[in-house]
């Protein structure tokens, strides 16, 4: 049974919740109490973190449990850090904020170097420790010796045994004196042997005095010898909050180690994910698999270089492979289309009507050994041999750097293909691209939240263009080891790739080893695509009228147990959504009726014109800043260009760009006072970054910016067809749902406190209460949640400024006269 409010809000350290803040959590603590997960869509202001966490370190207190919050936006994980130092003020909490390696080694080795050195360093200790306690023993005998030497009789023989028993440890020592000799010449790592044999006991002390940032960890521990990463680990046993990326969570190995370093089973961690919108798409990138054409290259080069009679065997699998992978992409490209190949991904669908994807054919024709299972299995243990040789030399000092194997990285990854390319839910395919740069891929125990919030979604835009998916171990080693695929000007290589379609292969095993799970963002609804997607039991197929949690006045309203909202399933999540909680008076959205921007319509000029004259009016009649969401980064830089010459429009221009950060870009926009800045939907700026107050006043998005209707994303929709019941489930799950939560993160950058005030701006008529009359399925006004739809006002695209202009007044938003319409 639940406990009482007063219980949990111990944990809440600013005076009382809201209402709604106050029911949210007495939901989630009846929820954790009944091992339910919870689906928590709360708009900003709702309080989503404090409502999630008080109850829930509650529940930990009581039961014994560990909380793990997670998320893969920076700004979130800064936030659960103030709000957790603001909790330990109140009520002590042992909290640990935890990163990955990458960026806590002091001497920035990798994984497997790491944990060579380790293993050295742990060694030699040992030794020297158990040479020091032999040490003492001598000394003691030496002692006993000259006592009985000195009392004459009986003593006389005690003193013969204790010298007989001192010269066997003397052996012993310089044994082991010759076996230290060995080990100092191999490398090892002085931050961890500071570990080892250092006090650290003031550093657990001053670790859990407060909530410490990872880069104060590493300062911390570099100024005293340590490492601050190892330490963690070693500390994390029976904290009672951990904050974490992602990663730690969604790569079932990282997870493995991440729950016995925390000690504790699965069943004794309550997790909060935050954002949890993105799990979908981190969980598909974590299950997908790749292998670059230079990896098999520096395969066969390890091949060459190895004396071992399982070699041929291994040959015959990695080049075979390597030759049906580069057989396949020539094939496949078209006449003049190898011209369009740059420097990112450019996928080649492989699928025919035989069955087989054209990859598995080109291999299984290009295979010329005796059984392809038989050489792939010695071509698996040669490398898991070669691995090891590679680990001992580097342990040993006889190698500077950790090797990777590559004839293992290539063997495991033709293994799954030949297992797994035609499984349901998996999409095989080959992608090329010219030789030039290195994408930041997924790796080991490394820092995912370098990357993730900034990739995720970052190249699934409008303009086709895709960045590399994590998992290809090889794609850092273009230019390593077996050099380039080729020298020519026009050279292109490729690469495999096992896309995973349904990400709930990820993250049904995690919630259903989980105790209870906490998924929480502004953006979750529909709940039942949630649940299906993401495989939380008891989540029905279908969404069902209005029941989405929201209602028309736009009142914030739980869908749960709280209300007496039946459920299908009393073991299924638990579903609450709370709307809008700031004043309605400050804030405007406004569906403009422009002609639909679809992609077959934005080379007219016609429509290029009228979509410009409306944003023109939309930046010239805000007072401040304005931001701009497009489909694509191309389209952003095509209004970009056409703004620039735009009469009306006088405003400084900001261009977001695809692969460049965005935070200077940023910093420099908010500082302005009268700016415009354009960029995707699909990028980095349209979601975990906040434009307080006159950071922006208004935001727009034009068209409904669908993302790139690849093969990919054809096989994502297929895969949901198979997968689920419903009319077009494909098109909505992973088409219409991802676009219109996107679309409504980048409205929510903008009215971010009671006091902020702005307008929302919705420029293409499928937002429109016409268009579902006049458009039908084109409409996508119905996706969105009721109490939003609401609020969204039609609006005639040359009534937009004088609407804006009254707005603005109401607010005395104009500092002197505003511009005249």
């Amino acid at each position: 049974m639940s406990q009482s409010s007063s219980d949990h809000l111990r944990f809440f350290p600013y005076g009382s919740p809201y209402d709604h803040q106050r029911e949210a959590m007495d939901t989630i603590a009846g929820a954790l109490d009944d091992g339910r997960d919870v689906l928590f869509e709360g708009a900003c202001g709702t309080g989503k973190t404090l409502a999630a966490l008080a109850p829930a370190l509650e529940h930990a207190r009581r039961t014994d449990k560990t909380i793990v919050i997670t998320t893969n936006v920076h700004q979130q994980t800064r936030q659960f850090i103030e709000e957790a130092r603001a909790i330990t003020r109140q009520e002590p909490i042992r909290t640990v904020v935890f990163r990955g390696k990458s960026s806590m080694c002091h001497i920035d080795v990798g994984y497997e170097e790491c944990q060579a050195l380790r293993d050295t360093t742990k060694e030699v200790v040992e030794v020297e420790q158990e040479r020091a306690e032999l040490g003492a023993t001598s000394e003691d005998l030496l002692d006993e010796a000259r006592d009985g030497a000195e009392s004459g009789g009986t003593g006389g023989a005690a003193a013969d045994e204790a010298a007989a028993s001192r010269q066997a440890v003397m052996d012993e020592m310089n044994a082991l004196e010759a076996e230290l000799e060995e080990l100092r010449d191999q490398s090892i790592c002085e931050y961890y042997r500071q570990n080892l044999v250092g006090d650290t006991d003031g550093f657990y002390e001053w670790l859990f005095d407060d909530v410490r940032t990872p880069d104060e960890i590493y300062d911390h521990a570099h100024e005293e010898g340590f490492c601050g990463y190892e330490l963690l680990k070693e500390g994390m046993e029976g904290v009672d909050l951990v904050v974490c990326n992602y990663h730690h969570l969604l790569d079932p190995m990282i997870r493995e180690q991440f729950f016995r370093w925390l000690g504790r089973d699965p069943e004794d961690v309550v997790c909060v994910f935050d954002e949890a919108h993105n799990v979908e798409d981190a969980a598909r990138d974590h299950a997908t698999r790749a292998l670059a054409e230079p990896t098999l290259d520096s395969a066969l080069g390890e091949l060459e270089e190895t004396a071992d009679p399982r070699v041929p065997p291994a040959e015959n699998v990695v080049s075979a492979f390597r030759e049906a992978l580069r057989r396949t992409y020539e094939d496949a490209l078209a006449y003049g289309e190898r011209d369009e190949v740059d420097e990112d991904w450019y996928d080649l669908s492989i699928t025919n009507d035989r069955g087989r994807d054209d990859l598995t054919l080109a291999f299984l024709d290009a295979y010329t050994g005796q059984g392809i299972h038989e050489d792939l299995d010695v071509a698996l243990e040669l490398g898991k041999d070669l691995d090891r040789q590679y680990h001992e030399a580097y342990k040993e000092g006889e190698t500077r750097t950790r090797k990777e194997c590559r004839v293992l990285q290539a063997a495991t990854f033709v293994d799954d293909w030949l297992r797994d390319s035609d499984e349901e839910g998996q999409y095989p395919v080959v992608s090329v691209r010219r030789p030039g740069r290195f994408d930041a891929g997924g790796e080991g125990d490394g820092d995912a939240e370098e990357s993730s919030a900034g990739s995720q979604n970052a190249e699934r835009s409008g303009d086709g263009q895709r960045a590399a998916v994590g998992g290809d171990a090889g794609e850092d080693s273009v230019t390593t080891d077996g050099g380039t695929a080729t020298d020519a000007e026009d050279a292109i290589y490729g690469r495999a790739e096992l896309y995973t379609c349904i990400p709930r292969r990820v993250t049904e095993p995690l919630f259903d080893e989980l105790h209870a799970s906490v998924l929480m963002s502004a953006t979750l609804r529909p709940f039942d695509v949630l649940g299906d997607v993401l495989g939380l039991s008891g989540a029905s197929v279908g969404e069902t009228d209005d029941g989405d949690g929201g209602s028309d006045d736009g009142d914030p309203t739980p869908k749960a147990e709280a209300d007496g909202t039946e459920e299908s399933d009393t073991d299924g999540p638990v579903e609450m959504a709370y709307g809008a909680v700031f004043p309605e008076k400050r804030r405007r959205t406004y569906a403009v009726d422009i002609p639909a921007l679809f992609a077959s319509k934005r080379e007219e000029r016609e429509t290029q014109t009228q979509v410009a004259s409306a944003l023109a009016d939309a930046v010239r009649f805000t007072p401040g800043n304005t931001l701009a969401f497009f489909p694509s980064y191309r389209e952003a830089e095509r209004y970009h260009d056409l703004l620039g010459s735009h009469p009306d429009v006088s405003a400084n221009r900001y261009l977001d760009r695809p692969g460049e950060r965005a935070e200077e870009l940023r910093q420099r926009f908010t500082a302005d006072d009268d700016g415009v800045l354009f960029t995707s939907l699909w990028g980095t700026l349209a979601e975990g970054v906040s434009f307080d107050d006159d950071d922006a006043r208004t935001v727009v998005v034009v068209g409904v910016p669908y993302p790139h209707l690849d093969d990919r994303m054809d096989a994502v929709q297929d895969a949901y067809e198979n997968a689920f019941a419903g009319k077009d489930v494909g098109w909505q799950y992973a088409v219409e749902v991802p676009t219109v939560r996107k679309t409504r993160q980048a409205l929510g950058r903008v009215v971010r406190s009671p006091e902020d005030f702005g307008v929302r701006i919705l420029l293409d008529e499928r937002y429109t209460k016409r268009a579902r009359r006049e458009m039908k399925k084109y409409s996508v006004k119905e996706a969105f949640p009721a109490e939003e739809r609401v609020e969204q006002i039609d609006i005639e695209p040359e009534k937009l400024k004088f609407a804006m202009l009254n707005f603005y007044s109401d607010m005395e938003a104009w500092d002197g006269s505003p511009p005249r319409p």
